[in-house]
């Protein structure tokens, strides 16, 4: 299906759907500063081919969603989970099966815990506990928090800005397997092409909470799975451990070697993790 702009709340925001509206329908939340390609369309294919009627959607100020001025968002994070929210309404879905990966694993738990109703289930992926816990836990690696640091390129330099978004994504990749330098370069250079300002998508970098939920995550009740991999640079595999202890009941899927998101060499575990995982409330 082609890309659609939707407007909810006067918000315009890019979405995409694939497989059959009548299929239980799965909502995947990318993480910030990230569009919907970063759910690629091989991997919603796959998820759609299993019977999920799958919705991928840019985030404001990514992709071809609405865009604000560089440093002056006008939103908070509150108002991205509203935003997932929006998504399901314009497309009539009352209630979905969420998806989250690294950021947006955090705005999946928040939408679980501020509209319950909206909620099916949960897959959290390669993400952390969205409200304070008890536990300290590890901080990312030395070269993430290395590359993070650095001052950004220049966001009128294209070339300089996909160099440094591959070289992004080959840190995120964790250093265990050998990393797919053409397909990063591909899926960054169409992401940066796409985008009505991709420099924009560094407003993600400052925001504020808004009103989010206080809740315990202990109070959600929706069959939760969580997967992580071993080689997280972002979030090391302790944080996926106490977010799967933290949501009763909740499941972990640890990915031998795996880095932070959703790497190609996944794409066949992960999708057939969430199908089985979203098979269980398919009738709800």
């Amino acid at each position: 299906m082609a890309e659609r702009v939707i407007e909810v709340d006067g918000i315009e925001l890019c979405t995409e759907s694939f497989g059959d509206p009548s299929d239980p329908p799965v909502l995947l939340v990318m993480g910030l500063g990230a569009s919907m390609l970063w759910w690629e369309e091989g991997f919603c294919r796959m998820l759609a081919a299993g019977g999920r009627f799958v919705i991928r959607y840019d985030h404001r100020d990514t992709g071809r969603s609405v865009t604000y001025a560089p440093g002056r968002p006008g939103y908070d994070a509150a108002d991205l989970v509203a935003d997932a929210v929006r998504v399901l309404r314009a497309h009539e879905v009352p209630a979905a099966h969420v998806v989250g990966v690294s950021a947006g694993g955090a705005l999946a738990q928040l939408l679980a815990l501020d509209h319950a109703a909206r909620v099916r289930s949960l897959v959290l992926i390669s993400t952390s506990s969205a409200v304070p816990g008890d536990e300290e836990l590890p901080p990312p690696a030395e070269e993430f928090t290395r590359f993070a640091v650095a001052a950004p390129p220049d966001p009128a330099d294209a070339g300089a800005v996909i160099d440094h978004q591959v070289a992004y994504a080959r840190v995120l990749a964790g250093g265990r397997r050998p990393f797919d330098e053409a397909a990063a370069l591909g899926l960054v250079r169409r992401d940066v092409e796409r985008a009505h300002d991709f420099g924009a998508a560094r407003n993600h970098d400052s925001l504020a909470d808004g009103e989010v939920s206080q809740a315990p995550l202990s109070s959600i009740t929706v069959p939760t799975l969580v997967i992580h991999g071993t080689a997280d640079p972002m979030f090391p595999l302790r944080h996926g451990e106490a977010l799967a202890q933290r949501i009763p009941g909740a499941r972990l899927l640890a990915l031998r070697d795996a880095g932070h998101g959703v790497e190609r060499a996944d794409w066949a575990t992960i999708a057939a993790a969430i199908l089985e995982h979203t098979a269980a409330g398919s009738s709800n």
